[in-house]
């Protein structure tokens, strides 16, 4: 049985998350999968995605993985990077709109053509590099990351959840945004641990020894 099964659905950066995670943790088996038994028999479940998010609900859907996300969500604990972030909410700008999981109440917005720093200046869509993220909660995945650490982003759209209460972490980028949310077993993040040097490790070495609570 895969102890840590990175969801496969033929999208994003699996292998580099994967990697990242069998580099902290040696001792655990690392598996890249689309197959719903797999899931469904980790003990945890990593939900990576960067692209687009109507092409991340088709290749869900054609590959009948929708309800296996959801369940693994609920379950067991889940690590959402970026895109895998984004689709838990009911639904996204992107493209004219498109529904997402609805695991949670929200929907994810774009940053603007016309976004200007604090002097005035134009800041370039996507956002694209390193960023502070303020905690804003005490959770085991921040163990031993600092607050206002720096973790490495790539996105256009940014994460509008209805209930305050999930806000795990936020950054800002002209506007403030939200930049991780944790609820039960769920733990998300709009960066990129697995491009985010030693705190992104520190994060993923986290997760592999948390147990949801």
């Amino acid at each position: 049985m895969a102890q840590i099964v990175v969801i496969d659905y033929g999208m994003g950066n699996l292998r580099s998350v994967a990697k990242a995670i069998e580099h902290v943790a040696p001792d655990q088996s690392v598996v890249i999968s689309s197959d719903i038994n797999t899931i469904a028999s980790a003990e945890r479940v990593v939900f990576p995605g960067q692209g687009a998010a109507r092409d991340c609900m088709r290749e869900l859907e054609a590959r009948k993985l929708t309800q296996a996300v959801l369940v693994a969500a609920k379950e067991k604990p889940f690590l959402g990077i970026c895109m895998g972030m984004h689709i838990l909410l009911n639904h996204s700008e992107e493209n004219n709109g498109i529904d997402c999981l609805g695991l949670y109440e929200g929907d994810v917005r774009f940053f603007g053509k016309n976004l200007k720093n604090d002097q005035g200046e134009k800041l370039k869509i996507p956002h694209m590099g390193w960023n502070n993220v303020k905690q804003v909660i005490e959770h085991p995945l921040w163990h031993d990351i600092g607050d206002d650490s720096r973790f490495y982003f790539v996105h256009s759209y940014y994460m509008n959840p209805q209930d305050t209460e999930l806000i795990a972490a936020t950054s800002d980028y002209a506007i403030e945004f939200v930049s991780a949310i944790a609820k039960d077993k769920v733990f998300a993040v709009q960066f990129h641990p697995e491009k985010s040097a030693q705190d992104g490790l520190q994060l993923l070495r986290n997760f592999t020894q948390w147990d949801g609570c």
